[in-house]
This record gives structure tokens, C-alpha cells and sequence, in this order.
């Protein structure tokens, strides 16, 4: 599978849960695309809509929801400056999430809900963790009668930890707690349905497990909520139809001159993945990730952080070193592994990842390297 990507033979790529690797057929396509703008720059923009409906609703089918309350944009971060912006959060009342929380979306709320004299919550939770039960009951002792939203990771990014979010949406749903749901990794690592979780808000990227390219990722908004929420820049689409989309369509799909040809190849890299079984795969990976998760604890003498059903094609590993950023260059340099160290609650974390083109010789490559910068 890695002939079908750009990678550097010579490295072992362990971070895909960072940014992802385009396939060459997908940059293929967004090459495509892409020339096809420079032909013609002005047609090329102003025939763009329906284009990008064709790709939502590609896109609506894969994550499990009606293509109409999608729209995309460039990151999560992007997506979620959209809606805490937009909230109509009063002097204390409060947004509920817990320590996890990726760590420029940390800064979203922490600013915002200060701005709008609202509380930011973030519940702590401990590591390790051991089950379902115990996260429930620790997050959910967080939620009040001031709590006007809960805003959770569905798999996180610093711990590859995934959280029980069905859980949590039925108990939101009974005491009538908005839900945003943070799911950058989940699409393409794990089958997605929105409708069926039913959140207020999800946003996810196409740009990580999906391969689409850099700066693909999407914001859904449940129907009755739609115009409520409006893009953090104002531009054309505020008061002018530029399709035949609703309000909530026209405002968020034009935010200025940008170049729109990666949200066109997204139909492009769920083909890719279909047609290579990336279910199959991920279920392979999955597997590959305890293992390799287990031998790396028997090494390092550390424990694990969460149960293996968290885990996903992912997992975080506290090291017992002392300096993160020089463990990593040395994995870099000495050993050609390209996989994130770095400090998180006062740990030192390793995060690796398996995709497509990983394979079981990449998995014992990290463990050898590992065990000998131990030794």
C-alpha cells in the first residue's frame, strides 16, 4: 500500500493522526481540479457550488447525514470558532469539557466564554482510566443546571483515548444539553453515522484519516440550528444567493477568495478507501496498535493509559525520559521514525499511529528503537 503515497521510503511514518497522507490517485485528482481553475479562474469559481454539493453529498453518505447540514471548511479549529462564536452564551453559564481538549480549541473556549462572561469546565480526567463507567462518572458529575453545552472529543488527540459518546448524548438528551462533538479523527478511522448520535454540532477532518488533502475538514449543524450559526467571516454568501443552498449554505461555502479544489477530491479519497477495504485494514491496524501497545509498556515498565477498546488505529504511551523533544529527534534521525514525543500534564507521551500503508515491520522498528534508547 505505501506505493500509492508520496511517503519517504526511507522513513517509517508513524503520525498520520497529525495530518495524514494524501494517496497519489487523490492528488492526482486535486491537480485536476486545480488546473482546471487556472483555465478559467472566473467560470471555475463562479460554477464552484455545485460541485461542492456533489461532494457533500458523497461526503453526507460516508459520515451519516443529510448532506445539506454540511458545509466545509478548512480545520476543526475553523469549525469550531464558527459556533462558539455564534452561541448565545450568558454570564454564568457554562461550557462543559474535560482536560483532553486539543489544545487550540482549549484557547477557543477558554476566550470566548470569557469574553461572553460564560464559564469554560474542563473535567479532569486521570490517567489511567479503566472503563466507560469510571469516565462517565467523573465527566458527568461536571454537568448543572448552568450547563449550557457540552463540548467533548469523540477519539482525543494528545491520548488517542475515545470516549463513550453515546453515553453521554443520551444523557445530554434527557436533561436538554446542547452537544458538540469533536471527531477530527474519527472519519475514515472509525464508521461514522451523525444522524443516528444525533449531536447539535460534529465537526471531523477529511484530512487525516481519510487522505483527502491538507485543509479539508467539515462542520455539521443540526437543521433547526442552522441560522443560528454564522462563519467567522462575513463575505458574500451573508446576503447574496450564490446557489440554490439554504442561508446556512450561502454564508459558510463563499469566505472570500480561497482555493476550494481539495473539498472537491473528497469523493476521491472515499474511493480510494472503499476500493482498498480501508475497513479491513483498520480492523488489521487495530489489532496491530494493542500489540504493539502491550510490548511497549512490558519496555518501558509504564502502564497503559485506557482500556483497549478506546483505542483505535492510535495510542499515546507515557515514556519514562526527561526530554521529549530530544527522544523524538533521535527516533527522527537515528532510526528514520517519524512519530510525535511531547509533554502533556506533565508526562512525556509517545503517539503512533498505523494506516493503509502501514505494516507489522514498521510496528517492531518502533519497538527495537524504543527498547535500545531505553537500555
Amino acid at each position: 500500500m505505501k506505493s500509492h503515497f508520496y511517503l519517504d521510503p526511507e522513513i517509517v511514518f508513524l503520525n498520520h493522526g497529525s495530518f495524514g497522507a494524501v494517496p497519489k490517485v487523490v492528488y492526482a485528482d486535486l491537480w485536476h481540479w486545480q488546473k482546471k481553475m487556472e483555465m478559467d479562474s472566473v467560470q471555475f469559481l463562479e460554477n464552484v457550488f455545485p460541485l461542492l454539493a456533489k461532494s457533500r453529498r458523497v461526503l453526507g453518505e460516508f459520515v451519516g447525514c443529510n448532506c445539506d447540514d454540511l458545509v466545509y471548511c478548512p480545520n476543526p479549529t475553523h469549525a469550531v470558532n464558527a459556533v462558539a462564536r455564534s452561541l448565545d452564551l450568558k454570564p454564568g453559564e457554562e461550557v462543559l469539557s474535560t482536560n483532553h481538549i486539543y489544545g487550540a480549541l482549549d484557547y477557543t473556549w477558554s476566550h470566548i466564554c470569557s469574553e461572553k462572561g460564560a464559564k469554560f469546565i474542563k473535567a479532569e480526567i486521570p490517567l489511567p482510566i479503566s472503563s466507560n463507567e469510571e469516565f462517565l462518572d467523573i465527566f458527568l458529575n461536571g454537568c448543572n443546571e448552568r450547563t449550557k453545552l457540552i463540548f467533548i472529543s469523540h477519539l482525543t488527540s494528545m491520548t488517542a483515548c475515545r470516549f463513550p459518546i453515546e453515553e453521554i448524548m443520551t444523557f445530554a438528551h434527557e436533561r436538554g444539553i446542547s452537544v458538540f462533538i469533536d471527531g477530527a479523527h474519527i472519519p475514515g478511522h472509525f464508521p461514522l453515522e451523525i444522524s443516528e448520535l444525533n449531536p447539535d454540532f460534529y465537526t471531523g477532518a477529511c484530512h487525516k484519516w481519510m487522505c483527502a488533502p491538507k485543509g479539508t475538514s467539515f462542520l455539521y449543524v443540526k437543521k433547526e440550528l442552522q441560522n443560528k450559526i454564522d462563519p467567522p467571516v462575513i463575505s458574500w454568501g451573508w446576503k447574496t444567493d450564490l446557489s440554490d443552498g439554504s442561508r446556512f449554505l450561502n454564508k459558510h461555502e463563499w469566505q472570500g477568495t480561497r482555493d476550494m479544489t481539495p473539498f472537491l477530491t473528497v469523493p476521491s479519497a472515499i474511493s480510494f478507501m472503499q476500493e482498498n477495504d480501508w475497513e479491513s485494514h483498520a480492523e488489521v491496524n487495530r489489532n496491530l496498535v494493542r500489540e504493539t501497545r502491550r510490548q511497549i509498556l512490558d519496555i518501558t515498565g509504564t502502564k497503559a493509559i485506557c482500556p483497549d477498546s478506546w483505542l483505535g488505529q492510535m495510542a499515546s504511551i507515557p515514556l519514562p525520559i526527561s526530554d521529549a523533544q530530544n527522544f523524538k529527534r533521535q527516533l527522527r534521525d537515528k532510526y528514520k521514525i517519524q512519530v510525535p514525543v511531547f509533554e502533556w500534564e506533565g508526562e512525556n507521551y509517545l503517539r503512533f499511529s498505523f494506516h493503509l500503508y502501514n505494516t507489522e515491520e514498521d510496528a517492531q522498528r518502533l519497538i527495537e528503537a524504543i527498547r535500545q534508547l531505553q537500555s
